[in-house]
């Protein structure tokens, strides 16, 4: 269930980079555009999209810490129990085997 966590997590950062991205463009788009209406509205934007890239910045940093985490308390457990490891990893094997020879 975390792994799903962690590829939601992944596609949600993608996905705000993708939007930050775009709301950049839109900014660079409408510099020429007059008006005092429209210079608030950029400025609000600009105000959103530092405070987004902030978020971002956490939220990957997160993100990838947790991954670091994860991937020590894998090692820790392999180390501990190879044999064990051994096991579950003939397994998944198997069973990947069998699926692809169902095909």
């Amino acid at each position: 269930m975390s792994e799903l966590n962690e590829v939601n997590k992944q596609k949600l950062l993608a996905d705000l980079r993708v939007v930050v991205a775009d709301a950049e463009e839109i900014l660079r788009a409408t510099a020429g555009q007059a008006g005092e209406k429209m210079a608030d509205l950029r400025a609000k934007l600009q105000d959103h999209l530092s405070s987004a890239r902030h978020s971002l910045a956490e939220a990957q940093a997160a993100v990838v810490e947790r991954s670091k985490q994860v991937a020590r308390v894998t090692d820790d457990y392999v180390q501990d129990n190879p044999w064990r490891s051994v096991g579950i990893a003939a397994g998944i094997g198997l069973l990947v085997g069998l699926l692809i020879g169902r095909r």
